[in-house]
């Protein structure tokens, strides 16, 4: 037996429902990530593009034919995109801690919220590429294509968003975790739908995380100011 195929086909059965492991093991790994994002660390750039890879498999259930044997396109469509945007992401994380005047106890990036220019700039694309993703899916035969347009495009966003430092990006998170969950229970994909369940859970917390880090980069800042000018 190809040590691949055993891999693509090992099967978890739970209450009588086939379970691919490579889909329990994908969403750990992207749920590692999502932590390591909240502690700003590097390495849940590389960590996640592993998930994605494995979830690819997933999600194309026709092609590798998976238990549910359905083609999610915008799921498996962003995970090609996660893999294009965390390569910038990664880039722009480990430039900004060589950039920095002590590396080994720098974050790889200071959260901010997105300017005006910069949230007209997201919703515009949440709007046009839902649009136009969901016309696209539609064609391709993707099942649910308007829930899977949605996520495809809000988890583009919600990456770039990270990759850029801006606080926004848990809140767009939060918000695809809404219409994932729905979708994939309907789609039979279990294990992703309870991550998803995680994930919502997990990103309001991120949030509140960034925010804290927020304002306490903003006393500082203050604090310094004041020492400046006394």
């Amino acid at each position: 037996m190809n040590p691949i195929t055993e891999l693509l086909d090992a099967t978890l059965w739970i209450g009588g429902v086939p379970i691919l492991w490579r889909e329990i093991i994908g969403n750990v790994f992207g749920l590692f990530s999502a932590w390591a994002g909240m502690r700003r660390i590097v390495w849940a750039w590389p960590i996640g593009i592993i998930g994605n890879a494995l979830l690819f498999t997933v999600f194309m259930g026709g092609l590798f034919h998976t238990p549910q044997n359905l083609d999610l396109y915008g799921q498996a469509g962003r995970q090609i995109m996660f893999i294009i945007v965390s390569g910038y992401g990664w880039y722009q994380w480990s430039a900004a801690k060589r950039r920095a005047l002590t590396p080994e106890n720098a974050v790889a990036v200071v959260p901010r919220w997105a300017s005006t220019k910069e949230r007209a700039g997201i919703v515009i694309a949440a709007v046009v590429g839902t649009l136009s993703f969901a016309w696209i899916f539609q064609a391709l035969g993707s099942w649910g294509p308007w829930a899977d347009a949605w996520i495809f495009v809000g988890s583009i966003l919600a990456t770039y968003g990270m990759a850029r430092g801006w606080t926004e990006f848990w809140l767009i998170w939060i918000a695809v975790d809404i219409v994932g969950v729905p979708l994939l229970l309907t789609a039979g994909y279990y294990p992703s739908a309870v991550l998803y369940l995680v994930y919502g859970a997990f990103v309001s917390w991120g949030f509140v995380v960034w925010l804290r880090v927020q304002k306490a980069d903003k006393a500082r800042a203050l604090e310094a100011q004041e020492s400046v000018t006394v």
